[in-house]
């Protein structure tokens, strides 16, 4: 998988058109809900990274992740996973997962946030994630708080 930073209008419309695949019409999410604040032109690769993966120049892949306040201290905030149904199991996820976490890494960061569809809780367990708290709702969706912080787990860059 070729794996980019969105930093053209090109990229983002492929980005955008697999999020509005999988979360707008697989998943029924508002588009009001799905679109928001960080994916303006102005927040885009400025205090909002997306990331885009192709396998052999078809976008196919995306996410995104960003800066945020945990408990006091800078956070990366990992979010906006989607793959495209008939590339799914393939390990792509898995593969963004990792570089959205590479490219904070990067950043200076060493704590992670997500909010995890709790059917993939075992998936972010695996990258060292742990639940914090209850099960909530978003976007009509089960979802879990999960954490993951390197200094605790002796991971640091």
């Amino acid at each position: 998988m070729e794996l980019r930073r969105v930093t053209t209008e090109a990229d983002w419309q492929e980005a955008r058109r697999i999020r509005h695949r999988v979360f707008v019409e697989e998943q029924a999410c508002s588009p009001d809900e799905e679109w928001d604040e960080w994916d303006n032109a102005e927040a885009r690769g400025r205090t909002c990274h997306h990331l885009l993966g192709l396998v052999d120049g078809t976008p196919v892949v995306t996410a995104r992740w960003r800066s945020v306040e945990r408990e006091g201290h800078a956070a990366a905030k990992l979010e906006r996973f989607a793959v495209l149904p008939a590339w799914r199991g393939h390990g792509l996820g898995r593969a963004m997962v990792e570089a959205a976490i590479q490219e904070a890494q990067t950043e200076g960061f060493t704590t992670f946030v997500l909010h995890a569809q709790t059917y993939l809780k075992a998936l972010y367990t695996s990258f060292g994630f742990e639940p914090v708290g209850d099960v909530f709702d978003e976007a009509g969706i089960p979802h879990i708080v999960m954490v993951r912080d390197d200094a605790l787990l002796g991971n640091e860059a």
